[in-house]
């Protein structure tokens, strides 16, 4: 049987090349045992690959059974692919065959089998292997001959790297790999399935079938189809029912299509030394005045020989500006414009010594601690009014006590 007639014996519509020679791959396997993996985006239609398969192969008059295993709770897919026996767990009034027992002499078709857990991989792999299981709850080895066909949307190779599927399984499973291409890959075909559902919907429905302007076939031609088959088919059943024009133009199809997403990959510069470097002389630059900035505030208050008495006011400024800064502020500031921005200059030499000046003879951690000192003195341990002489939260203050362990 050739490719024109398995398309119109099932159903198959369009002619884009990548269709044709998974279809070509399928007639040709057919009539082996061999193990067959189908891959391909959620929507793409990989169900009937194994159909095409069973029926041509010659276990054709036997059980064909579709399983999804994504679909069936973990605790109980191994009884429902092998059986198990009475009283085997909670529930089990009475033995049962499983899948691979029912289908002796035909074709199980494991539809997501990337979800199946790897205890279940373990005993789908002895089947493959030596065709033989054993039921749940039983010691009894049970012969089976079932042609396992198997298909999965997920990326297989980083499955196996991130320890989801069995490597030795996956290579048994796809003896023969067959691809389907996703419909964006297709578009020589997406107007004549358009076409086809729309006159499906027209008769299912008993309405005229419903038509694409010029510019609406372009532009179903030029979508993306993230769902694929199964998408354009849900789409071509809401315009058949809703819109009352059989005539739909790119404006009326446009409210249909789900908004595009940008899946193109960001631009990372691969220069990361130098991406790096600048983040550090940003940090330490920023870092650098508002030190600076702090320690001019500090010698207005006291004055540069230290011995001046401070009044609650200047203590509540001082006090807020320390919870104002935080490390973390100093990465929230623009980037330079270039590492040119750091070249040296004498006036900034000038402005690094006089802060160097400032640091030999203050120390902040050491006035901090003084005029919590004697905040606490002058209201006699009060913590309330103490903090609300500092200008800071009750809560500020006892974690300062206890930090510069003072007692209150």
């Amino acid at each position: 049987m050739d490719t024109q007639q398995v398309k119109r014996r099932f159903g198959i519509i369009g002619n884009a090349p990548l269709l044709n020679r998974a279809l070509e791959v399928a007639v040709q396997v057919a009539p082996t045992d061999i193990s067959v993996l189908v891959t391909g985006e959620s929507g793409t239609g990989k169900e009937i690959i194994p159909q095409v398969i069973h029926q041509l192969s010659s276990r054709k008059h036997g059980e064909y059974i579709a399983v999804n295993c994504g679909a069936i709770p973990e605790g109980t897919i191994d009884s429902e692919l092998f059986g198990h026996e009475k009283g085997a767990f909670t529930g089990a009034s009475g033995s049962r065959k499983g899948y691979f027992e029912v289908a002796d002499g035909g074709t199980i078709f494991l539809d997501e089998v990337a979800e199946l857990p790897m205890q279940t991989q373990v005993r789908l792999l002895r089947v493959l292997e030596t065709g033989e299981f054993i039921r749940v709850g039983s010691s009894k080895v049970i012969k089976t001959n079932v042609r396992v066909v198997a298909a999965t949307n997920e990326n297989m190779q980083q499955a196996i790297a991130k320890g989801k599927f069995r490597e030795d399984l996956f290579y048994r499973l796809s003896t023969v790999p067959i691809s389907l291409p996703p419909l964006r890959n297709r578009k020589e075909d997406i107007h004549l399935i358009f076409r086809k559902f729309a006159n499906d919907f027209g008769d299912k429905y008993r309405m005229p079938t419903i038509k694409l302007t010029d510019d609406a076939v372009n532009l179903l031609e030029n979508y993306s189809w993230p769902g694929n088959v199964r998408q354009l088919k849900n789409i071509v059943e809401q315009i058949s029912v809703i819109e009352t024009s059989r005539d739909i133009d790119s404006a009326t199809l446009t409210r249909y299509l789900p908004v595009e997403r940008d899946n193109s990959p960001a631009v990372i510069s691969d220069n990361s030394d130098f991406n790096e470097r600048e983040l550090m002389y940003k940090f330490l630059f920023d870092m650098k005045k508002d030190l600076t900035e702090l320690k001019k505030l500090v010698i207005d208050l006291v004055g540069k020989d230290g011995d001046t008495e401070l009044s609650s006011d200047q203590i509540r400024v001082l006090n807020r500006y320390f919870e104002e800064v935080k490390p973390s502020d100093l990465n929230q500031k623009a980037l330079p414009p270039s590492e040119e921005s750091f070249e040296y200059s004498p006036k900034e030499e000038e402005s690094y010594e006089e802060v160097e000046e400032v640091e030999e003879s203050l120390s902040l951690e050491e006035r901090e601690k003084d005029l919590i000192k004697k905040a606490l003195e002058k209201h006699k341990g009060k913590r309330k009014y103490a903090a609300a002489e500092l200008g800071i939260s009750e809560r500020t203050l006892y974690r300062k006590i206890k930090e510069y362990d003072l007692t209150s």
